[in-house]
């Protein structure tokens, strides 16, 4: 697969409802990703670090995401399905392309129905790696405080808020940030999150736990502030012979780490190596994009400091606006101009052009 390239988006039938899926990769391991309160898997390649982090799973087995069923492109429904009903989307999925067995790689919310799922078939399940977890929802919030959270939320969606929580390490960058707050109106919309959110608060698996039977790897990060790294030790203590790593860094949101921690770890603990994709990920195709003031020391002079300190701190801020806007990777200020990489170089192009002349 190019690097311009994009999985296509399918669709699997669970019932009447339409689930959409893409599959990247091609084996040995089908790796099955289920997403957490909220997803829509074409848009979120526009998140940065989302589609390197399913490429490098994709390195060592089929990866498939989906939206279950009423959000994201998957059907839409009124009310709000129980877990037991979600869980089929799982199994329509691996129906449709023919897994008769997975490693089930749950993020949140989706970490209490891939524990469901495992526990009811488990035949079908080699692997259950749950990221940024919980056993019980509750646990998160008194009843008061969950009122004014869950108000919070639904005056605030569309708008961003939730990179604060889920990708703090990003929330510094207006342009991701507004990427963000579209991925949130896709996937949902806020009637719809207040039933999903409420019946979600009545989630849990504590009492599942002692019945799986499949090898199960439990990841948190120390820093995750959706999910406290509290919850995600009670979950793991609840299940018999897991293996738990708890991470001293890193955002909710996985993908935002750029990193090899976390799809090394999934890797080591589903193929029992660590070596395949490593070298791959440090080779990254990307275009450099590099700006200059023309004659800044003769500007600086005629200006004087403090009229020119003022003016780089414009320039600065117009750069890392339009290079973020550009879906680029400001890497420094040079002084007198920045230093970008970009994932093609389209961006770059309509980045430089975008920047206005000094």
């Amino acid at each position: 697969m190019t690097k311009s390239k994009l999985p296509e988006t399918r669709y699997a039938q669970s019932g009447e409802v339409s689930i959409a899926y893409q599959m990247m990769g091609e084996g040995p391991v089908d790796l099955i990703l289920v997403p957490g309160f909220i997803s829509h898997i074409e848009f979120q390649h526009d998140l940065p670090g989302y589609t390197a982090f399913l490429r490098r799973l994709a390195s060592f087995g089929r990866v498939v995401t989906f939206d279950k069923r009423g959000q994201g492109m998957s059907d839409r429904m009124s009310g709000a399905p129980s877990l037991e009903v979600r869980m089929d989307d799982v199994r329509a999925v691996m129906d449709t392309i023919g897994s008769k067995r997975a490693a089930l790689v749950g993020f949140s919310e989706g970490g209490c129905m891939s524990v469901l799922f495992a526990a009811t078939y488990p035949e079908r399940v080699s692997h259950l790696i749950l990221i940024g977890c919980f056993s019980r929802s509750a646990d998160r919030w008194s009843d008061e405080a969950w009122e004014a959270r869950l108000d919070q939320i639904l005056r605030l969606w569309g708008a961003g808020e939730l990179t604060k929580t889920i990708a703090p390490s990003e929330a510094g960058k207006p342009a991701v940030v507004a990427q963000y707050a579209k991925w949130e109106r896709l996937a949902s919309s806020p009637g719809a999150l207040r039933t999903l959110l409420q019946l979600n608060r009545q989630i849990d698996v504590s009492a599942i736990l002692p019945t799986l039977q499949v090898p199960a790897l439990v990841l948190h990060s120390k820093a995750d502030l959706q999910v406290p790294v509290d919850l995600g030790r009670k979950l793991a203590a609840g299940i018999s012979g897991v293996k738990y790593i708890e991470n001293p860094a890193g955002d909710h949101a996985v993908w935002t780490s750029n990193n090899e921690t976390v799809p090394g770890q999934i890797e080591e603990f589903v193929t029992g190596r660590r070596d395949h994709g490593a070298v791959e990920v440090e080779r990254v195709l990307a275009t450099v994009l590099f700006t200059d003031i023309v004659d800044s020391t003769r500007s600086a002079a005629a200006m004087g400091d403090e009229r020119w300190l003022r003016l780089l701190g414009d320039h600065d801020q117009i750069a890392r606006d339009m290079v973020g806007k550009h879906r680029g990777n400001l890497v420094k200020s040079t002084g007198d101009g920045v230093l970008a990489t970009f994932d093609g170089p389209g961006r770059a192009v309509r980045c430089a052009i975008a920047l206005p002349r000094q």
